[in-house]
């Protein structure tokens, strides 16, 4: 198994909270232990009704806390969440991911969150509906921008008998993710990232753009993956809803000079430009002080060309630096982002169609093709945009020396 010389002698903190998936959590310690890591284990009080302290104690051979203090003696949850490489929340259920996005500390395993200075990977497990829910999805949004890690649920048969999303992770998907985890995270260390994402708005008056559809998904995800590699990030980012992690460098513009400017000031001291943003080709000319009345029936705007950033970067970038670019198309998708490719003197090519479905903008997934500069194509399937992410750095990462 992939993971076992990466978390052989790390300290693996595991909460279990009160989901039925409670049951994966002895097979999960069971392969920790097999690994050669060292587990303790904090167990909400709904937990035990799932599955026995007794049972997680013996496979850990460490005793199981679930009580902030125990007749005369106190768990001291800020020296566990020091004591540990990684603090592991498997099952995460929506109560605990609500409690976490809060900040509510109403047992031990949420002290220890709070206080936890390690890494926090968590593993959720929920019912299908529980997980479409919107609330779940704005607290899971929540606790990625605080910097959790978030292993993805899977598609299969819940607790209600129903079959979909919502199913925790098999322990064997999650010794292989924290296999991949410590062996990537510091991957990047002492490289600086520069990335661009979301929309740019071309002000035509105080009240209205010319705009497009981007969410800036997949810009936050590449920003988030490169930081997990232990890449020091800097994000230009468009108007967006989305959180951004804690510890990236964020730099808000609106229009498109805005991002040409800052991109140009971070691009000096960059050791890889990634620009996912979807810039505006062309901004309003002569934007209106005040509000246009509607008066007439025709309303003409002139539009004059923005600067191409990407093109700009790619004139600026000298031999140690690698730019990458994004080619969103709708026809002769190969042929124009292999044109892209050269005229804009980027290293790779990100190519995503609108003709493919789950991809393009607003969706929580893309289809994508890489093409770098020889040309040397890359085919992937339709993903969520952070394993799109990964698949993107690992591109960059297994075909360059970076």
């Amino acid at each position: 198994m992939q993971g076992f010389f990466m978390l052989k002698n790390k300290k693996i903190l595991l909460g279990v909270s009160g989901s039925i998936a409670a049951y994966k959590s002895a097979v999960l310690v069971r392969l920790l232990k097999k690994e050669g890591a060292d587990v303790k284990i904090i167990m909400t009080p709904s937990s035990k009704q799932f599955i026995a302290p007794l049972t997680l104690s013996t496979l850990s051979k460490n005793e199981v806390l679930s009580e902030l203090k125990d007749n005369d003696s106190w768990a001291n949850h800020v020296m566990l969440g020091r004591w540990a490489d990684v603090m592991l929340i498997a099952p995460l259920t929506c109560n605990t991911l609500s409690k976490m996005a809060n900040g509510q500390c109403d047992n031990l395993l949420t002290a220890v969150y709070l206080s936890a200075t390690c890494p926090v990977v968590i593993a959720p497990a929920m019912d299908e509906d529980m997980w479409h829910h919107p609330t779940t999805k704005l607290n899971l949004q929540k606790v990625e921008s605080f910097g959790n890690v978030i292993i993805p649920v899977s598609h299969g048969e819940l607790a209600s008998g129903l079959i979909g999303m919502g199913r925790m992770a098999e322990p064997e998907t999650i010794i292989q993710w924290l296999g991949n985890y410590f062996s990537v995270r510091n991957q990047l260390s002492g490289k600086r990232v520069l990335i661009t994402a979301g929309p740019t708005y071309e002000k035509i008056d105080p009240v209205r753009f010319i705009g497009n559809y981007s969410s800036g998904k997949m810009g936050i995800a590449l920003a988030t993956e490169f930081q997990k590699r232990g890449a020091e990030v800097t994000l230009v980012c468009g108007p967006v809803s989305q959180a951004i992690p804690a510890g990236i460098k964020l730099i808000n513009v609106v229009s498109a000079a805005e991002m040409l400017d800052a991109c140009i000031k971070e691009f000096e001291n960059t050791d890889i430009a990634v620009m996912s943003a979807a810039v505006a080709d062309y901004t309003v000319k002569d934007p209106k002080a005040e509000k246009i009345k509607k008066n007439d029936e025709l309303l003409q705007l002139e539009l004059s060309k923005t600067t191409d950033i990407l093109k700009k970067l790619g004139d600026l970038k000298k031999e140690h630096q690698l730019l990458v670019g994004f080619a969103l198309e709708t026809n002769n998708e190969q042929e124009n982002a292999i044109n892209k490719l050269k005229a804009k003197n980027a290293d790779f090519i990100v190519l995503n169609s609108m003709n493919d479905s789950g991809a393009g903008f607003s969706h929580d997934t893309n289809k994508i093709t890489i093409f770098d500069k020889n040309q040397k194509e890359y085919h992937f399937e339709t993903k969520n945009k952070n394993e799109v992410a990964v698949d993107i750095i690992n591109t960059i990462l297994n075909t360059t020396h970076v």
